[in-house]
């Protein structure tokens, strides 16, 4: 009764079913990198933004590219703002993903390089292509706080950088095309502003980056392994209702034959009694 399996429908439906094993495994392996490099991750955030403080110019300089291991270290800078050549970052989202601009200004430090701050979000002008209203920074020489970010680049956060854009405006937060924009020597990545804090919280601040959350990618790997295990126990339970079908068609058509038409009755009773006997 399992010469089914060998018909083309089964054959094609068990390679099938065997086919989606190995890819399901590997999805689940998927997933669960994923949630590994999530902890991992969670944990650089955590080590990062519990270091001490340190002066920006320790831990990067010009055409320096911030190795993940400095992500959102915690850095000091004194200068001076340089409000002529601040410009903004285009289609940035606030705390509550309301899209708007990056304010991006340079601070000159006491030997004449400069490092670029992103000093929060504002909302956009309502002309694309008009610079918009943007709170001054503060006058003097001031010690900034912030988060060390690396360069932005279309490759890392998918980015485009649009090219004829309105003048002051950008795409990206990239060190070496401030340098070539100001023609000046500027650090390697940027600095995300969290001190001072504006008294009217405007700029907005750039939220701390979040290291608590693990993300789903675990549940997600189990789901994968879930399915890839039902995949068998699915195939067993159609090939023994496929047998059990079977073998009750089969049982069906073997009393259709057995069972042959009934003989008719040797008294008639539509025969009227005595028919053939002669008359006295």
């Amino acid at each position: 009764m399992y010469r089914f399996l060998l018909t083309r429908q089964w054959v094609c439906f068990t390679l099938f079913a065997l086919l989606l094993i190995p890819v399901m495994i590997k999805l689940g392996f998927w997933q669960f990198h994923r949630h590994e490099n999530r902890v991992a991750q969670n944990e650089l955030i955590a080590r990062s933004l519990a270091a001490r403080p340190v002066p920006v110019t320790e831990l990067t300089s010009p055409g320096h590219t911030v190795p993940r291991s400095d992500y959102w270290r915690t850095v000091t800078a004194t200068g001076t703002y340089d409000i002529a050549h601040e410009v903004v970052v285009r289609r940035r989202t606030s705390t509550d993903e309301q899209v708007g601009v990056h304010v991006l200004t340079p601070l000159v430090l006491r030997d004449g390089r400069v490092v670029m701050v992103n000093r929060g979000w504002v909302p956009a002008a309502d002309d694309q292509r008009a610079y918009p209203a943007v709170p001054p920074a503060p006058k003097g020489e001031v010690t900034v706080t912030g988060r060390l970010k690396a360069d932005e680049t279309t490759g890392a956060s998918g980015i485009k950088d649009l090219k004829g854009l309105p003048p002051r405006q950008v795409m990206l937060i990239n060190s070496a095309q401030q340098a070539a924009l100001q023609h000046r020597t500027v650090l390697g990545g940027y600095v995300e502003l969290t001190a001072p804090v504006p008294s009217d919280n405007s700029p907005e601040p750039i939220a701390e980056p979040d290291h608590d959350s693990i993300g789903p990618h675990m549940a997600y790997a189990v789901q994968w392994w879930l399915f890839t295990a039902g995949v068998p126990a699915g195939w067993v339970v159609m090939v023994r209702r496929e047998k059990r079908d079977r073998e009750a068609a089969a049982g069906a058509a073997d009393g259709a034959s057995a069972d042959p038409a009934d003989p008719a009755d040797p008294e008639d009773p539509a025969e009227p009694a005595g028919v053939g006997t002669a008359s006295a």
